[in-house]
C-alpha cells in the first residue's frame, strides 16, 4: 500500500482552505409577523450577512404565521429563529440576532475566542 506524498496531501488542504472562504452561505429566517424581535432580527442578520458574506448567501425570511407548514417542518418552537442550512453543519440561533460574536462564531466566520484562565488561588494564601 502506498503511501500519500506529504505535498500532495498540502495540496488538498490548501484547496480546502481557499474554498472555505468562497463558500455560499444558505439562511433561512423564522419570524413571527413583524413584531419588534423580527424586524430587529431581519435588520441584524442581513447587516451581519453584508459586511461578512457580501455576494456570498441567500436568506430567506419565513413567516411563521403565513406559512406554519415550513416552520412545522423544520420544528420551529420559538420566533425569530435562524438555520443555517449550508455550509454543513446545519446551525440554528434563536432571537433577535443582537449578538453579532454569536452569530459569526456560529456561522464559521469567526473562531470563538478563549476566555481568559482564572488565577488559581491557593488556599493557604487567604488574606
Amino acid at each position: 500500500m502506498e503511501a500519500k506524498r506529504p505535498d500532495k496531501a498540502a495540496r488538498i488542504m490548501e484547496k480546502a482552505v481557499k474554498k472555505k472562504g468562497r463558500e455560499k452561505y444558505t439562511l433561512r429566517l423564522y419570524v413571527a409577523g413583524m413584531s419588534p424581535a423580527s424586524t430587529t432580527a431581519i435588520t441584524n442578520i442581513r447587516k451581519i450577512c453584508e459586511e461578512n458574506l457580501k455576494g456570498r448567501y441567500e436568506l430567506a425570511v419565513v413567516d411563521i404565521y403565513q406559512q406554519p407548514v415550513l416552520a412545522r417542518d423544520e420544528q420551529i418552537l420559538a420566533a425569530p429563529t435562524l438555520i443555517k442550512k449550508l455550509p454543513l453543519p446545519i446551525r440554528r440561533f434563536i432571537g433577535d440576532m443582537a449578538n453579532k460574536e454569536r452569530i459569526l462564531v456560529g456561522l464559521d466566520l469567526r473562531q470563538k475566542e478563549n476566555p481568559p484562565e482564572k488565577k488559581k488561588t491557593d488556599p493557604k494564601n487567604k488574606l
